[in-house]
């Protein structure tokens, strides 16, 4: 007989913020201190959960042991569950910040293909199998789905993964509907998490099976992506289409930016602590993105109040 993931007893669902992760001036290393207050402002504000140190995260940019120690107090701060992303180069180093995950009290883990080196199918297949071996039974593994950042977990792929019953549940940032319709239908066959990754989609992904989104733009705007969220599930047609069109808005003009430079200026402009961009961006982006940032002040004050509506 098949084992029970623990995963599918207790499944991540409705909004999951994917948390930027605030930057100490001058170091390219965690400000922990404004973590932990941004845990706090979307625990506040009705995430169901929060992913820490996923794309939107920035967990490249990071050394491991800043990470580690980054989580073991997030864990304790977090009042909702916490799904970390554990993407690594190596099958050692992903099954290593796995297990540090899991001993923090995580909720569960997210994990990407190998990523910079273009990987097999049959490399991927090999790499999850393994490290689900590895981690053990116990460990919630969300297949992590973002071809524009590593390989795409093919659709024969992801299918085969995902009726073996190892894996908790996927996290699919393709932006693609045919592939979420792939999902889907195992998701039919086979019990698991179907989480969506895009925010312009997401209306989509609901019909096709979708049980939350972990969504990059809920780091600074948490508030409208759990109104929209409820008015989907309510069939609040007049009321989410309202909310969409403020999406709309934000993804308008922060998608002009390398990811996630708006998010990050618009969770600043609501008096978070992020620490400078990574890597600076050119003269003309600067100017654009003080542009958005005054464009941003003056927006959300209404877009709170529809919020509450």
């Amino acid at each position: 007989m098949k084992k029970a993931n623990p995963a599918q007893r207790v499944p991540l669902e409705g909004v999951i913020a994917a948390a930027i992760t605030p930057r100490q001036a001058n170091e390219n290393s965690i400000d922990l201190g404004a973590t932990l207050e941004l845990i706090d402002f979307l625990g506040e504000r009705g995430v169901a959960g929060i992913a820490l140190l996923g794309s939107t995260g920035e967990f490249v940019h990071f050394a491991l042991d800043d990470r580690r120690h980054m989580l073991n107090f997030a864990a304790r701060r977090s009042r909702v569950p916490l799904l970390v992303n554990v993407s690594h180069t190596t099958l050692d180093g992903a099954v290593g910040l796995a297990r540090d995950a899991m001993s923090a009290g995580a909720a569960g883990v997210l994990l990407m293909p190998p990523y910079y080196f273009r990987q097999s199918q049959a490399a991927i297949l090999s790499f999850y199998q393994t490290f689900a071996k590895e981690a053990g039974d116990a460990t919630p593994i969300y297949l992590y789905n973002i071809p524009a950042c590593t390989t795409e977990i093919a659709g024969p792929t992801v299918t085969d993964l995902l009726a073996s019953g190892r894996f908790a549940g996927i996290k699919d940032s393709s932006g693609s509907l045919d592939y979420f319709r792939v999902l889907g239908e195992q998701k039919a066959l086979t019990p698991f998490t179907l989480l969506a990754g895009h925010e312009r989609i997401y209306a989509n992904c609901l019909r096709l099976g979708a049980q939350g989104i972990v969504s990059g733009v809920a780091s600074a705007l948490p508030e409208l992506i759990v109104a929209l969220d409820r008015a989907h599930r309510a069939n609040s047609g007049d009321g989410a289409g309202r909310l969409e069109q403020r999406l709309a808005e934000f993804l308008d003009r922060a998608e002009e930016f390398p990811w996630p430079a708006a998010v990050k200026e618009a969770a600043k402009q609501r008096k978070m602590k992020t620490g400078a961009l990574a890597s600076p961006l050119g003269e003309s982006e600067s100017r654009k993105l003080a542009e958005f940032a005054e464009w941003f002040r003056g927006w959300l004050p209404d877009l709170l109040r529809e919020c509450e509506e």
